[in-house]
């Protein structure tokens, strides 16, 4: 990447708003932080949506839309910020769907159950399922990938398929990095299991939100008209890289420390520097999200 298509560092949405119709942006790391929601990121996409923007949340939430909308309405993010959701535990009760009357084994938290619910499901141990449902770790501030070893070998032995409902491998809790269910489905994949994953940084999970945009809009909206706007390189800027689309890199997320973001205001050439050695590379990046500085 040479300097001249270097990101450029923004003070916040405003600058760069008027660019987009659409706005793609992620929750965790951006909106909040699991615990707290940040305010000024609620305001920008607000007053981007009163300037006549569409905003849609996309999220490896391993749960529903509507759920997660319940959840941001207890953090604090107010409905004005948003038109809707699209999460990947959508794109994972689509793919249940699809296997209704299989048996399937499911790996995660309670929390993660709502994607299961009102569809008639036979649960099963691994010796008779079908596929498996990753949605997390079942305490991810206690457990590793080594807890689960013998289950994933026991899973590849009888070639049995992963959906993987959040492809994240690690998300910022407070001020606690935990592991995400992308984790156990890297791993899985490494030991040669077949992996489908239902979230960014794959294209269902895109289609979905802009074909929602543009059902709300009652209009097609291109491709250079949307931005995508999130806090891993993985996942976010991979994920809008790979679909075609733009991205505004939140520094204040899960790479803080790599970009010394806690550290003060960011300094434009280690920024740059850190960018440089990525392997995809995003149109913007600011330090979180506002309207302004």
């Amino acid at each position: 990447m040479t300097a001249s298509t270097r990101p450029a560092l923004v003070d916040g949405l405003q600058p760069i708003a008027d660019r987009y119709d659409l706005l793609l942006c992620d929750v965790w790391g951006v909106l909040h932080n699991g615990i707290k929601a940040y305010e000024p990121a609620s305001e920008a996409l607000t007053r981007f949506r009163e300037g006549g923007g569409r905003v849609v949340l996309v999220s490896n939430a391993p749960r529903p839309g509507t759920s997660v909308g319940i959840q941001l309405d207890g953090f604090g993010v107010p409905r004005t910020a948003y038109d809707s959701i699209v999460t990947s535990g959508d794109l994972t009760r689509l793919s249940i769907e699809e296997r209704l009357g299989q048996v399937v084994h499911h790996i995660g938290p309670p929390r993660d159950m709502p994607i299961y619910d009102g569809l008639d499901i036979r649960f099963g141990g691994i010796g008779e399922a079908d596929y498996v449902v990753c949605s997390g770790f079942t305490n991810d501030e206690k457990e590793t990938v080594e807890d689960y070893r013998a289950r994933l070998e026991a899973m590849l032995a009888r070639r049995l398929l992963m959906v993987c409902a959040n492809p994240d491998l690690i998300v910022e809790r407070g001020n606690v990095i935990v592991p995400c269910a992308g984790t156990l489905a890297l791993a899985y994949e490494e030991m040669g299991g077949d992996v489908y994953y239902a979230g960014k940084p794959h294209a269902p999970i895109y289609e979905c939100a802009i074909a929602v945009a543009a059902r709300l809009s009652g209009r097609d909206i291109p491709k250079d008209r949307v931005l995508a706007i999130g806090d891993a390189i993985r996942t976010d800027i991979a994920g809008a890289a790979g679909y075609g689309i733009d991205s505004l890199l939140i520094a204040r997320g899960i790479h803080a420390e790599e970009l010394k973001a806690h550290q003060g205001p960011l300094v434009s050439q280690h920024v740059q520097d850190w960018v440089d050695l990525q392997p995809v590379k995003p149109q913007a990046i600011t330090d979180a999200l506002s309207w302004a500085a």
